[in-house]
């Protein structure tokens, strides 16, 4: 599979680029020290900037992979940093989402790749989360050669799932995924083809 990396994306209102340990005070502020913002994510909330400058240090050494995806989420009006948007391999540790799309007849040697995004509670509904994966979307299928992408949601929020429809998504299955304290989470899983996609690029 050929990948692309995390590069700049510009929208309309935001700009997406690579998170550095600089932005640790902003993202601890605005979403990562938040339960209401973490409260159906994997990750527990931060307990003080050091943990989010570690982790966003951490991730700076990421950038340097091809197939590493993570942008932050920029106002550009205002210059303020509010939230994250990734591509991940969802696989990761998940073995029973694995034997879910081999059943359902999916190629699976070169991952699962799925969108995630958080962001901030003072820029709840406002579509900023809708025009960060439409942006995220089109960059996958314009730069890599992947055909497909998963993405999920915790079947009590609801919203997220609304996210992933704007976006094209389309729902296909129940499945489960895990937290990383392994706590099993139920989950509505989305799929959109590159076929799908590039359709509703026509029609837009």
């Amino acid at each position: 599979m050929r990948h692309a990396g995390t590069h700049d994306i510009e929208t309309p209102r935001l700009l997406l680029r690579r998170l550095t340990p600089a932005d640790a005070p902003a993202m601890y502020r605005n979403w990562a020290n938040d339960p209401a913002v973490t409260r159906f994510l994997r990750w527990e909330p931060h307990k003080d900037e050091t943990e989010t400058f570690a982790l966003l240090t951490a991730w700076e050494e990421l950038y340097q992979n091809p197939d590493y995806y993570q942008w932050c989420m920029v106002d550009k009006a205002t210059g303020e940093v509010f939230g994250s948007i990734s591509i991940c391999n969802g696989l990761a540790g998940e073995p029973e989402a694995a034997a879910t799309w081999r059943r359902l007849g999916f190629d699976i040697s070169q991952g699962e790749w799925e969108p995630g995004y958080c962001i901030g509670r003072a820029w709840w509904g406002k579509g900023y989360t809708t025009e960060a994966l439409n942006a995220v979307v089109d960059y996958w299928f314009t730069r890599t050669d992947s055909t497909w992408l998963a993405c999920f949601h915790a079947v009590g929020n609801p919203a997220s799932g609304a996210v992933m429809q704007k976006a094209g998504f389309v729902y296909d299955h129940d499945d489960i995924y895990h937290k990383f304290d392994g706590k099993p989470v139920p989950c509505h899983t989305y799929l959109l083809t590159r076929d799908a996609w590039q359709a509703r690029k026509d029609t837009l």
